[in-house]
Order: structure tokens, then C-alpha cells, then sequence
């Protein structure tokens, strides 16, 4: 059963980083989309000096890598290092069919609905795995593990600076597409991930209580209720952390929660409403 797990998964890494490199080569780098982390840096390089955006890529990824290894540790970086590798080989393999198949951009507004869709299922697929892609989202993880920074709010931070660079280089339109692309591939990685719900409820059972709490709090900027429970079998005491939060950070959470103490016990629901509290 494990080894039909690690074979999913991998093969769904495979799938994401192959669709991801696709995408790229016929769409967003003849448009000079600008979306965000390191594939923008490459869009703006090759715009700017011809650099090869594959080779880009990979040392951005290779970069960030090693700053993982050096602050975060062997374990978390082993995760990220497949697709610091293999996407940019397949970029670099895909590039070609830039040759072989035009995309007139007659009307550049469907091909950016149809790249943030095709972007939403790829990266689902690729957090459906386990593994990530590495690059410029590392540097929000350090900023978080050294300097409790927020890990959205520095993503969002970084992801945005590229776009404005790339706002510089192309035009407010193209920044403006590249927001409409990012708005997309959000909405659609969401329901590939997580399903149809805008929100989802955590119950968590945790021994490290006070830092949870925090980290929801400060970090993510969400209220917590906390009500008593009692074991039904134990009859043992104790807490339950009730929050809501926006299925989009639901990485973060998860994450979060199991970086913090890694026996939490915590459910998660779908909420599909939610009225009286910001």
C-alpha cells in the first residue's frame, strides 16, 4: 500500500511539472506573462538578455534549495528537490514545441483564462502529491521559521514584487493579466484540492496549545474559539481549537500546525457558510 502511494504520488508530480511546463512554453512566455516566482524571473531575463529560461529556472530553484538545506534542514528540503531538477529539464525538452505550434494571441483574455486554468489543475495536482516546486515560495518558509513572518503575507509580498518588475518590462495590461491568470489558478487549484467549499473548519487537539493559538492568530489573522471536551473512552479533559479559514490557506495551516507539534490531532470540515466573525 505505501509503495502505491509513493508511485501516486509521484506520478502526480509528474503530471503538474509536465502540464506546468507546458503551459509556460506556449503560453505564458510568448505573452510575456509576468505571474510570480521563478518562471517570471525567467520570462523577464529572456525578455531582457535571451537568457535561457530553463537554465533560469534552475538556478533560482538550485539557489533557494540550498538556502532550504541551510536553514530548514535536509527533510524539508528533500521535497523540493525533484522538481528543482525535473521541471526545468522539462521545460527545457517542452520548449520545443514553441516551434511546431503557434498560438495566434488574436484574443489574449481567453488564452489567460486558459492558462490560470490549466495552472489551477497542475498546481492542485502538484499539492495533491505532497511535494512542492520549490523556488521563491522556500524564502516565505525561512521567513517564517526565522523571523515569524507570515508565510502568506510574505508569498504574496514576493510573487507581487515579480509582477511588478515584469509591470516595468511589459505594461500595466500584461501586470493586469498576470493578476486576472493568478485570481484563476487560485480558484481552480482550490477546487482541484479541496473541493467546492470556500472555507474549512479545524478542530485541533494539541499539547503545544498557546503556540497554535499564536500562529493562528498573528500569522494567519483568524479568530479561535476554545471549548472543553472529555475523552469518551478516557474520560480524560481537555481543549479543542475551533477556527475557520479560507480554503486557500489551507497549505498553510496544515502545515503549520504539524510544524508546531507534529502529534496535533485536528479534523478538518467543509463550512459553507460562515456569518459573525471577521
Amino acid at each position: 500500500m505505501k509503495q502505491y502511494e509513493k508511485c501516486k504520488r509521484i506520478f502526480l508530480i509528474s503530471i503538474s511539472l509536465l502540464l506546468s511546463a507546458i503551459l509556460y512554453n506556449l503560453l505564458l512566455l510568448p505573452l510575456n506573462l509576468v505571474t510570480g516566482g521563478a518562471v517570471g524571473i525567467a520570462t523577464i531575463t529572456y525578455y531582457l538578455y535571451d537568457f535561457n529560461p530553463a537554465l533560469m529556472i534552475f538556478l533560482i530553484s538550485a539557489a533557494c534549495s540550498l538556502i532550504s538545506y541551510m536553514y530548514l534542514g535536509k527533510e524539508k528540503t528533500a521535497g523540493t528537490i525533484i522538481a528543482c531538477v525535473v521541471y526545468p529539464l522539462l521545460v527545457e525538452i517542452t520548449s520545443i514545441l514553441t516551434k511546431n505550434i503557434k498560438i495566434e494571441p488574436k484574443d489574449i483574455l481567453l488564452l489567460v483564462l486558459f492558462a490560470g486554468v490549466l495552472s489551477g489543475i497542475a498546481n492542485g495536482l502538484m499539492y495533491k502529491s505532497g511535494y512542492t516546486r520549490g523556488g521563491l515560495p522556500v524564502l516565505s518558509q525561512v521567513l517564517y521559521e526565522k523571523l515569524k513572518i507570515s508565510i502568506a503575507k510574505s508569498s504574496m509580498l514576493i510573487n507581487m514584487t515579480v509582477v511588478l518588475v515584469g509591470a516595468f518590462f511589459f505594461g500595466t495590461t500584461n501586470a493586469l493579466y498576470a493578476i486576472i491568470f493568478l485570481y484563476i489558478n487560485n480558484i481552480v487549484m482550490d477546487k482541484v484540492l479541496l473541493g467546492i467549499s470556500n472555507n474549512k473548519a479545524f478542530y485541533i487537539v494539541t499539547e503545544k496549545e498557546e503556540e497554535v493559538k499564536e500562529y493562528i492568530i498573528n500569522n494567519l489573522n483568524h479568530t479561535i474559539t476554545i471549548f472543553n471536551v472529555t475523552g469518551g473512552f478516557s474520560e480524560k479533559k481537555g481543549k479543542v481549537i475551533l477556527t475557520v479559514i479560507p480554503s486557500r490557506e489551507y497549505y498553510y495551516m496544515t502545515e503549520g500546525i504539524k510544524q508546531i507539534d507534529k502529534n496535533a490531532f485536528f479534523v478538518v470540515t467543509d463550512a459553507y457558510q460562515v456569518e459573525g466573525a471577521k
